[in-house]
């Protein structure tokens, strides 16, 4: 489940590359695809695939459903199943099928009905909507207030029923502690609480490390040796790139370069994918030893972003100085080295300097999202001029 949503956000971000451009709906062998901000009701006889910073879908899906963005809201009937990703994912049209979804904020309006499974995870999941199948639901703050026909499995730090929720099969629920379960929502023999592990790891790590002294305030030759530790990392790992793959380097910093807010829409989707399977790969026994491997992933796709935005930054800035579009190693190792470094320094100026490095690392992130998808899915090959030549761009 985990892997089909990241390949459907991953093609879906193909999808809304520059080959494509933001245009209005398009259809392909019967299916629709989106891209932006577009609002007109759909009436799709197969699959709908959109992508954008805002999707609204309305309308009729005879098919399957599929929508990433940062703000997600489906009021479309779905015929099969729905696939959705995101910042905030809200559901008020049936679904025919399964619903997946995974975002900081997932909703299920009451007529939401899903007539499969349904599988959620976000920082706040709420279901108002009824399930015909079972539900697996796992967040920080998870409410129930709809009729569940099937099995139920919910974990969170914190679990709410609400008058509507009632379930039909079993429920087994993992929280900080043991509950009392309303009678109503389900009878206590079919009632199983599995103990919630993490905050007990948690509790153990804080005793762990609370006796350990800490100086009060860093010298200024540590807090210097540390910048520079750090800093000299970032280069080392920006110059190897660059020595070992100039031509890829290349690329990703031309296509980021191209469409920088389709590059920020695509880090947006890429890291919350990222992020996103962490809580889904943990909702299995299968797939719990894979979450130390998507929280590594997290970090190395992070730290390569990171590097890369500033990269980037540090390339057009030379190049409004009047430098070449593509100079020698010895300028672009200068130009990585001084984006770094002003970019590392900008993180001690409070809210601005974080969020100019987090918006550099939705601009790596983006650019080595929509490359990945080009060669998973393809590209359509350079660009070409009038004579069915190459384009200048493309003739390195």
């Amino acid at each position: 489940m985990a892997l089909k949503s990241m390949l459907i956000a991953g093609f879906l971000v193909a999808v809304a590359g520059p080959g494509f451009g933001e245009t209005a709906d398009r259809m392909i062998g019967g299916d629709v695809l989106r891209v932006g901000e577009t609002t007109v009701p759909l009436e799709a006889s197969r699959d709908v695939l959109a992508a954008g910073a805002t999707v609204s879908l309305d309308g009729a899906i005879a098919q399957d459903t599929h929508a990433a963005g940062f703000d997600v809201d489906v009021d479309a009937t779905t015929g099969g199943d729905l696939f959705a990703v995101g910042f905030s994912v809200n559901l008020r049209g049936s679904v025919g099928g399964d619903l997946t979804a995974s975002a900081f904020s997932v909703r299920t309006g009451p007529r939401a009905e899903v007539g499969g499974n349904a599988r959620l995870a976000g920082g706040r999941v709420t279901i108002d909507g009824p399930i015909l199948g079972a539900l697996v639901a796992a967040g920080g703050k998870v409410t129930l207030n709809s009729e569940i026909a099937g099995d139920v499995l919910l974990a969170g730090e914190t679990l709410t029923f609400g008058p509507g929720a009632r379930i039909g099969g079993t429920l087994t629920y993992s929280a900080p502690a043991p509950m009392d379960i309303p009678e109503r929502v389900v009878s206590a023999d079919r009632v199983t609480f599995e103990p919630y592990e993490r905050g007990e790891m948690m509790n153990r790590s804080y005793e762990m490390w609370s006796d350990w002294e800490y100086p009060v305030l860093p010298t200024f030759l540590s807090w210097l040796s540390g910048f520079l530790v750090a800093l000299g990392f970032f280069v080392v790992i920006g110059a190897l790139f660059l020595a070992l793959a100039p031509k890829q380097v290349r690329h990703l910093r031309r296509t980021i370069d191209a469409r920088p807010g389709m590059a920020l829409l695509s880090g947006v989707i890429g890291l919350s994918v990222l992020i996103g399977l962490i809580p889904i790969s943990a909702l299995t026994v299968v797939g719990i030893p894979l979450v130390p491997i998507v929280l590594l992933a997290t970090v190395v796709v992070w730290t390569l972003g990171y590097i890369l935005g500033a990269y980037v930054l540090a390339m057009r800035a030379m190049r409004g100085l009047g430098g070449a579009e593509n100079p020698e190693i010895w300028m672009r190792l200068l130009a990585l080295v001084i984006g770094v470094t002003i970019i590392a320094l900008l993180n001690y100026i409070p809210v601005l300097g974080w969020m100019t490095n987090f918006a550099l690392v939705l601009l790596g992130v983006g650019g080595m999202t929509t490359a990945l998808f080009e060669r998973l899915v393809g590209n359509a090959g350079p660009a070409t001029d009038v004579d069915h030549g190459p384009m200048e761009r493309d003739k390195e």
